[in-house]
């Protein structure tokens, strides 16, 4: 329960059913707030304004910890805080270390994997419960051999799989998502009709942990050398600018170059080592094919190439692409997953980076996940 209108309403809808429903809430430790132990909800949101600094950024501040205390009474049901604090510094580490190697991170997937569908399920096994619910634009259904297969959300604009990918495929079975069927609009009337003081309540749309979206400041801080001035060149390794870092730069990002050659121009290359961001026309954006791996398949692998409709950005639509698994990387990846598969677009597809999350769809069944992994190679299209 984050505090937000989907977990609550998912809570609701639990409760309604008749599960014996137990919260909880997440402390992940984002800057400007502090929590040290694992406490009673009640207890953290008892506590002295002046012992408890309240934070205004992302899912899980103090202040979401106190609303989503509120509807746990209004359902009657226990809420504990989770201190992960931690382990969610695992997090913020990896999200420095991939800026730092000139990679594109994605923070949110990974907290899916390591904390919410991770630690969060060693959590329940701890006080018995069956399933880890959570408020998840996803779906969890049977398949015909009677296996559970990871799924699209219903209201495809708040379709939330993409982030979920890397659930281990033998926790499908354990993973509920009861909003998943239901479009946005219906939760936040669902919201009203329990009473929930939150109806409205904005979704979060920021990284939790970097204040006022200021993502460089907070990678210059875990890693002050990369705060060093660098060359901007064009293809043709032309120096036609500078910058303050190559970390401050993601591939495709065509305002703040500060940069008039009298036409478009966008980052199409960087590269850590020199400290160099390379320009270039839309065109040199295309990507043709790439190499993925930290594998998870949420199906059995395919033995040859497979179909498959292929998302690398979580508002980018799933494109058509052809797989082909590959042998198995000689050590594994943050996951711990040594799997690698190859993807080629049916059409080239702009600003694919290093570092994003890749997810594949059954392309007969478009809202089944198939699986995923963690481009590490880019080829661009001639």
């Amino acid at each position: 329960m984050s505090g937000g209108v989907d977990s609550s309403v998912a809570a609701a809808l639990l409760v309604r059913e008749g599960y014996d429903v137990v919260g909880c809430f997440m402390r992940l430790g984002s800057p400007g707030e502090t929590l040290d132990e694992l406490i009673p909800a009640e207890e953290a949101c008892a506590s002295s304004p002046g012992k408890i600094k309240i934070g205004h950024q992302g899912c899980c501040s103090i202040t979401d910890a106190a609303d989503a205390r509120q509807v746990a009474a209004q359902l009657g049901i226990p809420l504990y805080v989770c201190n992960f604090k931690k382990d969610f510094g695992r997090i913020i580490d990896y999200f420095a270390d991939e800026y730092a190697a000139g990679r594109t991170p994605n923070p949110c997937v990974r907290c899916n994997d390591w904390l919410k569908f991770g630690k969060l399920h060693d959590y329940a096994r701890q006080i018995g419960a069956e399933k880890v619910a959570s408020g998840h634009y996803a779906r969890i259904e049977a398949s015909e051999d009677g296996s559970s297969r990871l799924m699209r959300g219903l209201d495809h604009s708040k379709d939330q799989s993409y982030v979920l990918f890397g659930a281990p495929r033998d926790r499908l079975g354990s993973m509920m998502f009861p909003i998943g069927g239901l479009p946005k609009p219906r939760v936040r009337d669902l919201a009203r009709d329990f009473g929930f003081f939150l109806h409205d309540k904005p979704d979060s749309q920021e990284i939790c942990f970097v204040p006022d979206n200021d993502y460089a400041s907070l990678v210059e801080k875990r890693r002050p050398g990369l705060a060093r001035r660098g060359d901007v060149v064009d293809e043709s390794g032309v120096k036609v600018g500078e910058h303050d870092g190559q970390h401050r730069f993601t591939i495709g990002q065509r305002r703040g170059l500060d940069i008039s050659l009298g036409h478009r121009v966008y980052v199409v290359a960087k590269d850590a080592q020199s400290n160099t961001v390379t320009i270039g026309s839309s065109q040199s954006l295309l990507c043709g094919s790439c190499g993925v791996s930290e594998a998870n398949w949420l199906v059995n692998p395919p033995a040859g190439a497979l179909n498959v409709l292929a998302k690398f950005r979580y508002n980018t639509p799933a494109a058509p692409a052809l797989v082909t698994t590959l042998p198995d990387a000689a050590s594994p990846g943050p996951s711990g997953r040594r799997g690698r598969f190859h993807i080629r677009f049916a059409q080239p597809q702009t600003a694919v980076a290093a570092g994003q999350a890749l997810v594949m769809y059954d392309a007969q069944e478009p809202d089944v996940v198939v699986g995923g992994g963690w481009i590490d190679s880019v080829e661009r299209s001639r």
